[in-house]
């Protein structure tokens, strides 16, 4: 840890998030894994919270902060919709590192409304309503487990889609006031793949059966060969639509609960 802050030493009370950002993006390169973590926690003040959905990147990354016992919650959002699969390598993750992962669910009026209001599936009627499931779901529970929180460590690649083709290793999440850091920025499929195979990290069943990208059960398909890795998440949109809303551009996120409010309200009417 002391070769690490030396690299990346603390935040200090005169240098801005922007900057911190930018100096631990520019030492992540000649860093590996453990290092990149070890980094971030070693040079933010503050709550570090790793969301993770228990896919490939998020085990490689957990496995990085369990096995040194960082000072970093580990989160998952709880969506109510998640495979059975999921839930098991989740259980096999804290039996494998004896270390508990917090569940972060739907608000239980939300979540009713929007059932009373869409139905079981009505998410596939439009754009707006699935929008509005996700933001139920996944957006309002993220922003609970992000509360207080000065670092969001995530498994966002940069060859993923082109959504995150400009992911960086850290970044500094306007809407949300902390610094978003992307461990696995420049990693490919095949090296998250090497990576959990190497250290005998649990991995979700599904992964062999062709799905990728897991989120939810409903919305969520295994991918033909030579499709992109995210094409089958929300298959039945416009191509291209491969995001939920957590990791929207600061920018649309105003606009985007908008347009999910607005999409609830017509679906009572």
């Amino acid at each position: 840890m002391t070769a690490l802050a030396a690299i990346v030493p603390r935040h200090s009370g005169t240098e801005d998030s922007d900057a911190l950002a930018r100096r631990l993006s520019a030492a992540a390169a000649s860093l590996d894994l453990f290092e990149r973590v070890a980094a971030a926690r070693a040079a933010i003040d503050g709550p570090l919270v790793f969301t993770t959905s228990f896919g490939l990147e998020d085990q490689a990354i957990g496995h990085a902060i369990l096995s040194q016992n960082l000072e970093i919650d580990l989160v998952t959002l709880d969506t109510g919709r998640l495979f059975a699969e999921t839930h098991d390598v989740w259980a096999e993750t804290e039996r494998r590192y004896g270390k508990h992962i917090r569940a972060v669910a739907p608000e239980r009026t939300a979540l009713e409304s929007l059932v009373d209001a869409q139905g079981a599936n009505g998410f596939r009627a439009s754009v707006a309503a699935r929008q509005a499931c996700c933001h139920v779901r996944k957006v309002e529970p993220l922003n609970r487990a992000l509360a207080g929180a000065a670092g969001w460590v995530t498994g966002l690649r940069a060859d993923q889609s082109q959504h995150r083709a400009e992911v960086s290793f850290a970044e500094f999440d306007s809407a949300r006031g902390l610094i978003k850091i992307n461990p696995l920025y420049d990693w490919s499929r095949e090296r998250a793949v090497a990576f959990t195979r190497e250290h005998n990290v649990p991995v979700n069943t599904l992964h062999a059966q062709g799905f990728l990208s897991i989120g939810c059960a409903p919305c969520t398909r295994a991918v033909a060969p030579g499709e992109p890795e995210r094409a089958g998440r929300w298959w039945w949109e416009d191509e291209g639509k491969t995001e939920c809303g957590l990791h929207a551009n600061p920018l649309h996120l105003a606009a985007r609960k908008v347009l999910e409010e607005s999409a609830l309200e017509s679906a009572k009417s």
